[in-house]
């Protein structure tokens, strides 16, 4: 039989398989998180035809004579260069700015993802759009130890942000060097106990000859400001019932009565309200009383050989033997990149390049149909010597 017809049907093989690619490539272009990919060729063994000889006094050297025997595919090379951001808006959307994968855990095993199409199922579980679990480290008592391994990401359904007891305040502002002595000035903040429960913290300032008192009624707690040139002469810090009220920042120029306490640390038990994912995969909550807490925190992976990993579908990779070991860390850190929340990351997939690929491969198939039919031809010729 001619090599030319298994050279053809190689050929055949080989740009069928450049075309399967290629359309797939072209089917997956607004896959969120999917990575094209493209065929590399390489010839097969070649049959010697003449050896090569060395060269002489009577003769020159000859180089070897080789006829090839087709094309074969030597790899799919998956191209993970970064794909275009789409916003979307959604908090649990995220994509990935730089190198890395998502963890997620699926039928027992743990695969490893582009695509951050995340939510929470009613079981407070985050998830894919396909049910597996994200992984990362959950916060306990408002602790989040990224040292310890990664499991599913979980927020407790209703979760409360615990009450604090108040144990300092600050009052800032200007005391009118201008006012009458015996004029009072009172200022009323809510301040809370160990369990959540309010009362008014209440200050009174008076003027007198020299500068201005402040007593606090309900604890007894009493101080003394003195101004020079509308700067206090020394700070005062007053312990009114267990709080520590600054009054440092307290000014006496004239004519401005703007004094008032402005924050305390203080506050009543809360429920979360929302949530919202930083740029280092940490999921804060906004709870009810005000206060933001950090709830868990999204795992980030590398791999030494991101182009060993083997696709399973769903935009999901497995790790194998090239591929090397997950190397688990944090957004932001150094070789991982980092995170986009409210946004996806689309498909890779250059249009423009795939449809060259579908004419090269087409043209290549072609031509390699040719050979068999050319090849076909001879046969026949060969056959009809005798008749």
């Amino acid at each position: 039989m001619l090599r030319s017809l298994s050279s053809g049907i190689s050929g055949l093989r080989a740009h069928q398989t450049m075309l399967d690619t290629t359309g797939n490539n072209i089917a997956n272009v607004n896959t969120a998180g999917f990575k094209g990919a493209s065929v590399l060729f390489q010839d097969t063994l070649s049959q010697a035809v003449g050896g090569a000889a060395i060269p002489g006094a009577d003769a020159g050297g000859r180089n070897p004579a080789q006829v090839g025997l087709g094309v074969q595919v030597a790899g799919i090379r998956t191209n993970f260069s970064q794909g275009a951001a789409q916003t979307t808006g959604r908090g649990g959307d995220l994509m990935i700015q730089g190198d890395g994968f998502f963890a997620v855990r699926s039928g027992g095993e743990t695969l490893y993802t582009r695509a951050g199409g995340f939510g929470f199922d009613g079981a407070g579980n985050m998830v894919t759009a396909d049910g597996a679990f994200v992984q990362g480290w959950t916060a306990q008592n408002g602790v989040v130890a990224t040292g310890q391994a990664a499991g599913t990401i979980s927020l407790p359904q209703g979760a409360v942000s615990p009450a604090r007891a108040t144990t300092a305040a600050t009052v800032t502002g200007n005391l009118p060097s201008s006012a009458a002595v015996g004029d009072q000035l009172v200022r009323d903040i809510d301040v809370h106990d160990a369990q959540g429960a309010a009362r008014t913290l209440s200050l009174t300032f008076t003027r007198t000859a020299t500068g201005w008192d402040v007593t606090e009624p309900a604890s007894g707690a009493t101080g003394t400001l003195s101004f020079t040139d509308g700067r206090q002469t020394a700070g005062l810090t007053l312990n009114a019932g267990g709080v520590a009220v600054d009054l440092t920042a307290v000014t006496g120029f004239a004519d401005m009565s703007t004094v008032a306490i402005t924050s305390q640390d203080g506050a009543a038990a809360g429920t979360l309200q929302s949530y919202s994912i930083t740029g280092d995969g940490s999921i804060v909550g906004t709870f009810s009383n005000g206060r933001t807490e950090t709830l868990a925190k999204v795992a980030m992976v590398t791999f030494a050989n991101a182009e060993g990993l083997e696709k399973v579908g769903g935009t999901a990779y497995r790790a194998t033997v090239n591929s090397g070991g997950a190397q688990i860390g944090e957004a932001g850190q150094a070789g991982f990149g980092k995170l986009v929340s409210g946004s996806l990351e689309m498909s890779n997939v250059d249009l423009s390049q795939e449809f060259t690929n579908l004419i090269v491969a087409q043209r290549g198939f072609q031509a390699s149909a040719r050979i068999i039919t050319t090849s076909d031809e001879v046969l026949q010729e060969l056959t009809n010597l005798k008749r």
